[in-house]
């Protein structure tokens, strides 16, 4: 077994938000993979509620939904840094950064 110190970056988002005509969560996850970051998952909630104190959840007869998101992304310390650079144009998110253990069995 090997461990590896990693870090792992969240932004939490919703569904709803744009950046450049495309959803945030989707523009991150493109412009991780175009800088080479080692991998990067979106995760959508069923429930969620922000800053604002708006419950979000999908109702049966809405069409149109604004559900939580949150994108993870691990990776070396320094390509994680200089990745939030790139990113620091977009809309005022939730961004958490913190150590993790990558197990390889």
């Amino acid at each position: 077994m090997k461990i590896v110190k990693k870090k792992l970056l969240r932004i939490f988002t919703s569904e709803e938000k744009k950046y450049k005509g495309k959803p945030l969560y989707k523009f991150i996850l493109e412009a991780a993979k175009d800088e080479g970051l080692k991998g990067a998952t979106v995760f959508r909630g069923i429930a969620g509620y922000g800053k604002e104190k708006i419950l979000r959840q999908q109702g049966f007869f809405e069409l149109r939904s604004s559900l939580p998101v949150v994108v993870e992304i691990i990776d070396e310390e320094e390509k994680v840094r200089g990745f939030l650079e790139k990113i620091r144009g977009i809309e005022k998110e939730l961004i958490t950064l913190e150590d993790v253990e990558v197990i390889y069995l």
